[in-house]
């Protein structure tokens, strides 16, 4: 049978779009089963740089939100904005008429109130596929290193500890450019921003079962909101094992670039990643008394001669294949980070921003 021809729009022209644009190009090198697609219309606020990004890119059209919600010929959306108006956006692409699929880029919204009325528009348009763009799910040795802890092999989880560190908002030029980012929390911030990642890590592995019983956060700079976590961490509870961890995340960490870093350690043995060592993850059995090394390469299904499993992963290759799912719907993964996920991860980052006033006003 035939597959739907896709014919996508994206909201938003910034650096992800870039990423999406070129994922969406690419997945014909990777795989035989994908549909066609159109890169039918962009849309962003500034209408110079919707036309550049059509222009390079090779969208039909560049055109303002009213316009684009308006084309019925539309069946697929890409949601790359701001944080601040992924609800806004996201609630226009479910009254499209065509649509019947969207990608929303993390976070999935900005508020409580935003997160109620995103769980109402879910079960009026049950039928659109949504799939929240957390990539990281998709790299070869996080799904491996998932799949295996899922086997229950290692047991039931006693403590955890998962990390994201960045540095480059150590420079002022930087902070200049990514004011945008620097909002108050959980709109902006690093737990926002960088941290929404690993809690969805998190959440993969452990399950939705988990509560914050507080947080922290350090690192000031005169030019940035002190609502806005530069680093912060948060203590963590998991009602379901009884597991308890911490977790953090990090834009002023010296040294550090994309730093992300997972251990979980169970009754009947222990589990790690490191991004600082992407083609494989580790694992310890109590019964065997050793640690064991699982190297994944580019492990992806379906298996394709490009580029051959061995090959060292990347962070684009994940992204690739997250369209992949998304488009086509097979069922190769043991988790998909669907718009429940994304909630879930929302929650966590407005529940740590609530936790850091009063960590601000305790320091007072």
């Amino acid at each position: 049978m035939k597959s739907e021809k896709i014919v996508a729009g994206f909201i938003g022209a910034g650096g992800i779009a870039r990423s999406h644009a070129y994922s969406l190009n690419s997945l014909k090198y990777y795989y035989n089963d994908i549909p066609e697609i159109e890169l039918a219309a962009v849309c962003s606020a500034r209408k110079e740089s919707r036309d550049s990004f059509a222009k390079q890119f090779g969208f039909g059209k560049a055109c303002d939100i009213e316009e684009f919600a308006f084309d019925k010929r539309i069946n697929t959306v890409y949601i790359l904005g701001p944080n601040k108006v992924h609800f806004e956006h996201l609630k226009a692409a479910m009254e499209m008429v065509s649509v019947n699929r969207i990608y929303l880029e993390k976070p999935v919204c900005s508020g409580v109130e935003e997160e109620k009325a995103i769980t109402e528009l879910i079960v009026k348009h049950h039928v659109i596929k949504v799939q929240v763009g957390f990539q990281y799910l998709f790299s070869s040795a996080i799904r491996e290193a998932l799949a295996f802890w899922r086997t229950g092999k290692l047991g039931k989880a006693i403590h955890f500890d998962l990390k994201y560190y960045h540095s480059d908002y150590l420079k002022k030029d930087y902070r200049d450019r990514r004011t945008n980012r620097l909002t108050p929390a959980p709109d902006g911030g690093a737990m926002a921003d960088l941290g929404s990642h690993i809690i969805s890590l998190m959440i993969a592995f452990l399950g939705n079962g988990i509560t914050i019983t507080s947080a922290l956060q350090s690192g000031h700079f005169d030019d940035v909101d002190k609502g806005s976590d530069l680093f912060s961490q948060i203590s963590l509870y998991d009602k379901t094992s009884g597991a308890v961890g911490s977790l953090s995340a990090s834009r002023i960490s010296s040294g550090s670039g994309d730093d992300i870093m997972l251990e979980i350690y169970a009754e009947k043995g222990a589990i790690r990643y490191s991004s600082a060592s992407a083609d494989y993850f580790e694992y310890f059995t109590e019964e065997s008394g050793t640690w064991n090394r699982k190297m994944v390469g580019s492990s992806y299904k379906p298996v394709t001669s490009f580029p051959s499993g061995h090959v060292p992963p990347g962070w684009l290759r994940a992204m690739v294949h997250a369209h992949y799912i998304f488009l086509t719907g097979n069922k190769t993964e043991v988790f998909v980070p669907d718009i429940e996920h994304g909630l879930a991860v929302q929650r966590i980052v407005r529940v740590t921003a609530e936790n850091l006033i009063k960590f601000r006003n305790f320091k007072k």
